[in-house]
């Protein structure tokens, strides 16, 4: 069964780093796109960063650019969001998402599966 699972997130300070990562299983991970979005309360989904396949292409969220890296290592089915300088409207749940199509953008009816979701608490 095709599984996406988040894992890393918690409370950090304002200022701080945190690390997600995302274990893939279930499809062949090295032929999909992979990104991260996010939802805080109330608040629509939002695109925060993608990657494609190989990882040389990357799309980042206005939100969190040149605070935020995705990386992803297909040898371990896993991508990663490092997060830096972190803010307290940075606080949601992130999700991550895998697109078998060519797109790794903020348009989330394109991503075929969707992990269950981390908590990021950044307390100001």
């Amino acid at each position: 069964q095709v599984q996406l699972v988040e894992s890393g997130g918690g409370l950090v300070q304002a200022g701080g780093s945190l690390r997600l990562s995302c274990a893939a299983s279930g499809f062949t991970f090295s032929s999909y796109t992979m990104a991260w979005f996010r939802q805080r309360p109330g608040k629509e989904r939002e695109f925060v960063i993608g990657i494609n396949q190989s990882g040389s292409g990357t799309a980042t969220g206005d939100s969190v650019k040149g605070r935020f890296t995705i990386s992803r290592d297909n040898a371990k089915n896993t991508a990663y969001l490092q997060m830096n300088s972190l803010k307290p409207e940075d606080t949601a749940v992130y999700y991550c998402a895998a697109n078998g199509g060519v797109t790794y953008g903020p348009d989330y009816k394109f991503y075929d599966y969707w992990g269950q979701g981390t908590q990021v608490t950044v307390a100001s």
